[in-house]
């Protein structure tokens, strides 16, 4: 196995894992504990979630569809935001599913890790990425961003519930 295809693999068990370790700890969570957060200026879980959404859709989802930028980050992090456990666990599972799907084209064709996949798009918002980004850096970036959004929400979840229940199957 080359070194490409080897990143590809572990990233795509990394997404994968993340999912159901995600749902899992929503699935746990009524709506008052998606709402809460911990301070004035913390996010709440719903903020996390609308932002990791937000992220996959201006990252992900504009290269795997001819669809705009429509993102509007602000509105990710407004005070306040209400999300049902349903639309909680969708938002998420798209999330995910965009990255996972992206990562499973680039398993097909481990060639385009190199490759620039923003230079034909108009100029990235709301992102340390520019659009001469290779794939393998949107990959890397998308690890951090989501793996530390993750930690916050498992974090504001245990100071909600206690120890969060996992099922290992």
């Amino acid at each position: 196995m080359d070194i490409s295809s080897a990143f590809i693999e572990s990233t795509l068990t990394k997404f994968k894992a993340d999912k159901k370790w995600l749902l899992q700890a929503i699935d746990q969570l009524d709506e008052d504990d998606i709402a809460w957060s911990p301070t004035e200026e913390s996010n709440s879980i719903a903020n996390l979630i609308a932002h990791i959404r937000g992220t996959a859709h201006s990252r992900i989802e504009i290269l795997l569809h001819p669809i705009p930028d429509t993102r509007n980050r602000d509105q990710e992090f407004e005070r306040n935001l209400r999300l049902s456990k349903d639309q909680t666990k969708t938002m998420a599972g798209e999330a995910l599913d965009l990255i996972i799907y992206y990562l499973e084209h680039l398993e097909t064709h481990p060639e385009l890790l190199l490759s620039q996949p923003f230079l034909d798009k108009p100029p990235l918002t709301y992102s340390a990425l520019n659009n001469e980004t290779t794939a393998l850096n949107l990959m890397v970036q998308m690890v951090r961003e989501i793996n530390y959004h993750i930690g916050q929400i498992n974090y504001i979840a245990k100071m909600r519930k206690g120890p969060l229940v996992w099922k290992y199957d």
